[in-house]
């Protein structure tokens, strides 16, 4: 839903991009910075409880991935390496949000509930990609979701900024509950995808 949204913020971002190009930095060391700035702004200030801090930290990294892509077109230089590395990198990045967040319920405000709930919500994004992509190497087509990873990327950032500026940790209770079973149900709708696939080309297979 959210990718609508990337052309205008690559087209913003451009002037940025094109400076790093003409330094000549590539498109690899941005994603690699943009996903250690990310690492930091969530395990440095979330496990503190300096949810704003971190959540602007984040934010400012995360534009890094526009940046990237953009970078990585302009100049020629996609390539398969470049995907992987961007993919695997993306990974790290989501991964450290919600471990940031898991020892903020741990350690910060503790909550037994919500450290279990921020889990869930890593692992079944992990997972939620993870279909995705092997479903893809598989020859079968599985974009299909309610919680693709821009959109779980922007809620979790966004009602974690809002519920520290407005101290109202409800925001960010709302926020997991929303995402672990919208993250679930993405789950449950890829798998059913590449099932349906599946039938059919074993249904055709003996008939070709």
């Amino acid at each position: 839903m959210l990718e609508r949204f990337r052309a205008f913020w690559t087209a913003v971002l451009r002037p940025v991009a094109n400076l790093l190009i003409r330094l000549g930095v590539s498109p690899d060391a941005v994603t690699l910075v943009g996903t250690l700035g990310v690492c930091a702004g969530a395990l440095v200030f979330y496990p503190q409880g300096k949810l704003l801090t971190g959540t602007l930290v984040i934010t400012a990294f995360v534009f890094s991935d526009l940046i990237d892509g953009y970078m990585a077109r302009t100049t020629g230089r996609v390539s398969k390496f470049g995907a992987f590395w961007d993919s695997t990198l993306d990974r790290i990045a989501d991964g450290a949000i919600f471990i940031g967040l898991a020892l903020y319920f741990a350690w910060d405000e503790p909550s037994r509930l919500y450290l279990v709930l921020t889990l869930v919500c890593l692992l079944m994004g992990a997972v939620t990609s993870y279909a995705r992509s092997r479903g893809e190497t598989l020859g079968f087509s599985v974009k299909v979701g309610i919680a693709e990873r821009a959109d779980r990327l922007v809620a979790i950032l966004v009602m974690t900024g809002l519920s520290a500026i407005f101290d109202l940790p409800v925001l960010l209770y709302i926020a997991l509950w929303a995402l672990a079973l919208a993250s679930t149900v993405t789950v449950g709708q890829r798998v059913w995808v590449v099932r349906k696939q599946a039938l059919a080309e074993a249904a055709a297979g003996p008939a070709a």
